[in-house]
């Protein structure tokens, strides 16, 4: 069960940096951290990371639905 919950979590959270990346691109959002301005090509590079890793977990737990073993 606590497999489970931690890949819908970590899955959820992945999308939701992955939304957040896309909309960066798409509005133009600018991200200023102190007095350094986060450069676009974080998100060009953490949009497509975060997706993956979102798939990566959505796969994992179709994969755990599908087994009877028991998570420890």
């Amino acid at each position: 069960m606590a497999l489970k919950l931690y890949l819908v979590l970590s899955g959820a959270i992945f999308l939701l940096v992955a939304v957040f990346h896309l909309f960066r691109l798409v509005y133009g959002w600018s991200i200023v951290v102190g007095p350094h301005v986060v450069p676009f090509a974080l998100s060009y590079v953490g949009f497509p990371a975060s997706c993956a890793y979102c798939v990566w977990a959505t796969w994992l737990l179709r994969a755990t639905r599908g087994s009877r073993a028991v998570a420890a």
